[in-house]
């Protein structure tokens, strides 16, 4: 009979306590304080929260600072000794979190919100308080199953093969980076390696690229047409020349929803390319890919479940909070390949079955219980009401474009995509040059009176007002009050009068 490990070893009851010996100091009642002290100030700090999400859309969608006005505000040395920890409390509520965005507004539109629910708060709670560490199994089975279970979960979603499966990340940087260093750690490091994507393509793409050792001729951005989406043709002839050139084409960097205009690369297509070329296709659908919950998301993002990896962003579209990424791969041995590093002091965490090591799925060793939020948001809200949250930024999108197409004065500069609107507001007879200067008018007003946060985007070199919509909180009310907020500040400015608040 083989000798038990450590890893065979359960525990059903606990051990009694060591009797605490008379020299033996109590913790620091600052670090570890009775436990009517913890429930009072837990309860303060989630009446603060609760406060906030109450009272969020009569708040403004933004406000922020210059250093000049924050230094001397907030920057304190630290005292010698502690002080209130309500009153510290008090005054991070006061003075710290009114300078940032409330991304999660109904009326914060501008780059990619964020809009959690309850449930995600809750976990996050949670897991700060049994502060887990999940890089091994060894240290935390039940965690480590319960993100097996959403990463199935996600599998089954955008429809990659059984055997897929995964990582939690921060954020779709992150992931993406994760999927740059597996194709090149799987092509075998090769000379003169070569990656693609479009012009649409995420900033973090390149970021990666550049992280992962491509030297800038490597990483070919193809430009785009009209619809902004990746040409399978022009995208093969281009690694066909690469090949003749003596470079070897790695990877294929798709969009599944581009953070500019939401727009979704042909993927059945590309997956076509990336058999034939035999080169890896990496879909990054950090904004999108959570629409494949939809009707009209499957759609949109038919192929993705070919990919050999798919960038996603629980706290995009999936209503989580920072932060929560996630890369799936086709195959997790590749991944696992790329980042695996046996270390002695790690000796104890070797797995014996079907046991996973997060830690060696990604560069964190150290990572947080991520998945608790997502878990306990899908068991709580059930998918069929997650999907219809989802379904109502795409259907918002669509209303949107249908309001600009039907104002003389507004202009459609890229259809509604994935809950992502495209446009600025043109009064007629007016120029190129006026129409930036008007439109980048119109959003700092916007921003300055707390209408709405708005950001800004070129198309064609054209500059672009755009809407995000995915929060779960925005209605049409929100954003019929915005269109109407801009037409009117739009006919003030062009007109040189001031509008009243």
């Amino acid at each position: 009979m083989s000798k038990p490990t450590r890893r065979d070893v359960h525990v059903d009851e606990a051990p009694s306590a060591p009797r605490a010996a008379a020299s033996d100091p109590e913790p620091d009642p600052g670090l570890v304080p009775d436990a009517e002290t913890m429930r009072r100030l837990g309860h303060q700090a989630v009446d603060h929260v609760v406060a906030r999400w109450i009272g969020l859309e009569e708040d403004r969608p933004w406000q922020g600072a210059a250093r000049s006005r924050t230094e001397p505000l907030l920057h304190d040395p630290p005292p010698e000794e502690g002080g209130d920890v309500a009153d510290l409390m008090e005054r991070a509520v006061r003075e710290v979190f009114p300078l940032a965005g409330r991304i999660d507004h109904p009326r914060f539109l501008g780059f990619v919100p964020s809009g959690p629910g309850w449930p995600a708060v809750l976990a996050d709670i949670l897991v700060s308080g049994h502060n887990v560490f999940q890089g091994t199994w060894l240290e935390s089975a039940g965690p480590s199953q319960i993100e097996l279970t959403v990463l199935e979960w996600f599998r089954e979603w955008i429809g990659m093969p059984e055997g897929a499966g995964g990582v939690l990340t921060s954020g779709g940087s992150a992931a993406n980076l994760l999927a740059v260093v597996t194709a090149r750690e799987v092509a075998g490091w090769p000379q003169d390696p070569v990656l693609y994507l479009s012009d649409q393509g995420h900033s973090s793409l390149r970021r990666a690229a550049r992280v992962a050792g491509f030297r800038p001729h490597q990483v070919q951005v193809i430009p785009t047409g009209a619809d902004r989406r990746l040409d399978p043709v022009e995208l093969a002839g281009r690694i066909e020349a690469d090949r003749e050139a003596g470079r070897t084409p790695i990877l294929i960097c798709a969009n599944g929803g581009a953070t500019n205009t939401g727009t979704v690369d042909p993927l059945e297509e590309l997956a076509d390319v990336a058999v034939a070329q035999e080169v890896h296709l990496h879909v990054d659908a950090a904004y999108g890919g959570f629409a494949a919950l939809t009707p009209e998301g499957r759609t949109a993002l038919a192929g993705l479940g070919r990919a050999d990896s798919v960038t996603l962003d629980p706290h995009k579209w999936f209503f989580q909070t920072y932060e929560c990424g996630c890369l799936m791969v086709r195959d997790t041995a590749e991944l696992e390949a790329a980042f695996r590093i046996s270390a002695e002091y790690l000796q104890d965490t070797a797995l014996r079955e079907r046991e996973v090591n997060f830690g060696d799925r990604g560069v964190q060793l150290t990572r947080s219980f991520r998945a608790l939020k997502i878990w306990l948001t899908v068991q709580s809200v059930g998918r069929r009401r997650l999907a219809r949250a989802i379904g109502l930024g795409i259907e918002l999108g669509g209303r949107v474009e249908d309001w600009i197409r039907d104002h003389p004065d507004f202009e459609l500069l890229h259809p509604a995509a994935l809950g992502i609107v495209c446009f600025r507001y043109r009064p007629r007879g007016s120029g190129e040059e006026e129409l930036e200067e008007l439109n980048t008018r119109i959003q700092d007003r916007l921003l300055e009176r707390g209408d709405a946060m708005l950001s800004s985007t070129r198309l064609d070199g054209r500059y672009s007002l755009r809407f995000c919509i995915l929060n779960h909180r925005t209605r049409w009310r929100h954003l019929e009050y915005v269109l109407e907020r801009i037409a009117q500040e739009g006919r003030s400015l062009a007109a040189g009068d001031e509008v009243p608040r």
